[in-house]
């Protein structure tokens, strides 16, 4: 076994592109950390994310911070900066998208026992509020990720990477 050296690779992800047609779409709901906005936007390159739509305190893809862990990956992305939460949820509502809240509250399901809407949004929130209380409330269906440890919640670019995997994985 050896590393793939960059036409192995490409080989490897043009097999992978073609296994799942997901349209999914991310809300960041005041993730205001560049640091953070930039880790989500790098995984929702990889995971071929339609669009993205920023409300609220998110940091801006252009911030330098932002772009330093982005890598460059937001030029293969798309995304819409939205006055208000209201505004985010009707231009998502107004896409197609089915909006499903990743948060630790009340009634919220297990992530791997989820059901999802053929075009799912994923709605991620402010690093220590969580999602706001608009966001919450359009919500066709809150998620939640099970852990083991001892720590409660996992870092919010961590977290979508998570769920943006297993709605993908559903597809294979």
């Amino acid at each position: 076994m050896r590393n793939l050296d960059g036409t192995g690779l490409k080989r490897l992800h043009r097999d992978w592109r073609h296994r799942a047609d997901a349209d999914v779409a991310l809300l960041l709901d005041s993730v205001q950390t560049p640091y953070n906005v930039g880790a989500i936007l790098r995984t929702a390159a990889a995971y071929r994310v339609a669009h993205l739509w920023l409300v609220g305190a998110t940091a801006a893809p252009t911030h330098a911070k932002t772009q330093k862990t982005a890598l460059g990956t937001s030029r293969y992305l798309e995304w819409t900066t939205c006055e208000s939460a209201e505004d985010a949820v009707r231009s998502i509502s107004d896409a197609g998208y089915g909006l499903v809240g990743l948060e630790l509250a009340d009634d919220a399901v297990p992530l791997h026992e989820a059901t999802f809407p053929d075009r799912t949004c994923l709605a991620l929130g402010h690093e220590d509020r969580g999602l706001s209380d608009t966001v919450l409330e359009a919500c066709g269906a809150v998620v939640f990720i099970p852990q083991l440890g001892r720590v409660g919640s996992l870092n919010v670019a961590t977290a979508c990477g998570i769920a943006l995997y297993e709605v993908h994985r559903r597809l294979w």
